[in-house]
C-alpha cells in the first residue's frame, strides 16, 4: 500500500463512507481517545492541525489502529 501523504487521505482510508471533514474528525477522535497513540505521535512531531503526515507518523498510526 502506498503511504498516504496527507492526513485527509489517511482518514479517508479509515472511513471511506464519511465526508473528508467527518473522516478527519473521526481519525482525530481516535487519536485523542488513545493516549499512548497521541504521545507517540507527539514525540514524532505530530500536531493536530498539520495537513501532511510523515511516513513515521503514518507508521505509528498503523501500529496503534492497524492498517485500514
Amino acid at each position: 500500500m502506498k503511504t498516504p501523504e496527507s492526513k485527509a487521505q489517511l482518514a479517508a482510508l479509515y472511513a471511506p463512507c464519511l465526508s473528508e471533514r467527518g473522516a478527519l474528525k473521526r481519525l482525530q477522535a481516535w487519536i485523542d481517545f488513545n493516549p499512548r497513540l497521541a504521545r507517540a505521535l507527539e514525540r514524532a512531531g505530530f500536531r493536530k492541525r498539520q495537513k501532511l503526515l510523515t511516513p513515521r507518523q503514518v507508521d505509528i498510526i498503523y501500529r496503534y489502529l492497524g492498517e485500514p
